[in-house]
């Protein structure tokens, strides 16, 4: 099955599972680490706007940035989740895939989707049994949201 190709200026849900349903994320570690790489890999290509981490699957709600050449921006999100896997798979005596792949996207066209795409990764970890109040997920970026401190958050 072909992906469809990520292009400059547009806003996609990006997510992905672990294969099998396997934790993609085990410890406090984990969930920071993911996001350093997303400081690194996914940043010079996209601007962020919410994500959500959960035990074994993640939510990201990007905005591509204008690129020169077609695939600069998939590259950009591949090298993000290789360099975790490669990571994740040495630290925990592990081998080959960490995700199911190819990770899924949706482009976002319709503001009132884009409204639905946000409160649906805000409130995953409720929907999934992790909090009762979405609001004191730790691994979320609502609370930047709500924040008056910088974040490299859209």
């Amino acid at each position: 099955m072909k992906t469809e190709p990520l292009i400059s200026n547009q806003f996609y849900h990006i997510y992905n599972r672990g294969n099998n349903r396997e934790d993609i994320f085990i410890e406090e570690k984990n969930y920071s680490y993911f996001l350093s790489l997303v400081k690194k890999h996914a940043l010079p290509i996209a601007d962020i706007f919410a994500y959500c981490l959960l035990k074994n699957h993640f939510h990201l709600l990007i905005y591509t940035k204008e690129v020169t050449e077609e695939n600069t921006i998939s590259k950009g999100l591949s090298n993000l989740f290789n360099s975790y896997t490669k990571s994740f798979n040495k630290s925990y005596n592990r081998s080959g895939s960490l995700f199911t792949k190819p990770f899924s996207r949706i482009r976002i066209t319709k503001q009132e989707y884009l409204r639905c795409v946000l409160i649906y990764i805000y409130l995953n970890p409720r929907h999934h049994g992790f909090v009762t109040d979405f609001e004191k997920y730790p691994h979320s970026s609502y609370t930047s949201l709500i924040s008056t401190k910088d974040t490299s958050l859209e």
